[in-house]
């Protein structure tokens, strides 16, 4: 093992085609949409140099301040969300019996396994103001309270938020149920020797020890938040007007509606940037030092 970690053509070689995959898939695409921003061009006919003209435009557009809301909004509400239960389910899956763990995986992993558009139409249905689930149960239980749930320009971002939060958190629960089963179990024994119960076990020992799962967990959450799209394009179609609309959705509009592909590239350009800050100040703010056990 020495004999290759010592040679450096050996280590080329093997790291080439993983680097040569992500300048093909990751760097090349953002280097064209990058150049591309700066141009006005139709995606048929070649392009014209425009210099920041598009981002001037984009700037002074009041739809890109809606979808910087509104993006920032469906990444609270997942963040805010996903993470809290996840950890709850994790943790009372950890401590549950061996039934009941493969039991409870399979389930809480399930919404996460589903098509977008199933669990889009699911909701759709739900959320119907006239027959729809919730409005029922407010129905059932005595009270006339009745909302137009996508049909509210102020509601209807927080309900596909909703949507799609509950979908992903089986994804974030999977990841911190295996943080937590990756923590040794002689941690808790000296724990419960101590007469430390369960609760004050997890709260000054699973939780500082997941503390890197949780980075990546915000991470995946906020970006995800932000980047939002295909279950706002199903359910509301950016409406009603624009109010659900979010950068990838004026980003798509642009590009492929009214064949803006330049301002689209803007827009896209705004979005990495704004993930690129969002994960810088996450990984500076969280975890800093490495924890081994």
């Amino acid at each position: 093992m020495k004999k290759y970690l010592g040679n450096k053509a050996m280590i080329l070689a093997l790291i080439a085609p993983t680097m040569i995959l992500i300048c093909v898939m990751v760097l090349y695409p953002l280097v064209i949409l990058f150049t591309k921003s700066f141009t006005e061009w139709d995606g048929l006919n070649p392009s014209t140099f425009k210099g920041m003209d598009n981002y001037i435009r984009l700037f002074k557009d009041p739809i890109f301040y809606t979808g910087l809301q509104n993006g920032i909004i469906f990444a609270l509400v997942q963040t805010c969300i996903q993470i809290p239960v996840a950890t709850l389910l994790a943790f009372a899956v950890k401590d549950s019996g061996r039934f009941e763990k493969k039991f409870f995986r399979i389930t809480y992993y399930l919404p996460a396994v589903l098509s977008i558009t199933v669990v889009a139409q699911l909701w759709l249905s739900m959320y119907n103001a006239e027959y729809g689930l919730i409005n029922k149960i407010f129905e059932l239980m005595g009270l006339e309270y009745r909302q137009n749930w996508l049909g509210d320009g102020d509601s209807g971002i927080v309900a596909i938020a909703i949507v799609n939060t509950w979908q992903f958190t089986g994804y974030q629960f999977i990841l911190l149920l295996s943080a937590a089963n990756s923590i040794p179990e002689h941690y808790f024994e000296a724990a419960q020797i101590d007469g430390c119960s369960k609760f004050k076990a997890h709260l000054r020992i699973t939780l500082p020890l997941m503390q890197e799962s949780y980075k990546y967990c915000l991470i995946i959450a906020i970006t995800g938040g932000l980047n939002a799209f295909a279950t706002m394009n199903i359910m509301t179609g950016g409406g009603p007007g624009t109010s659900t609309y979010t950068l990838t959705y004026l980003m798509y509009r642009s590009a492929f509606k009214v064949g803006n592909y330049g301002y689209g590239c803007a827009s896209a350009i705004m979005l990495v940037v704004q993930c690129l800050i969002v994960s810088i100040i996450i990984n500076k703010a969280v975890a800093r030092e490495r924890i081994i056990y």
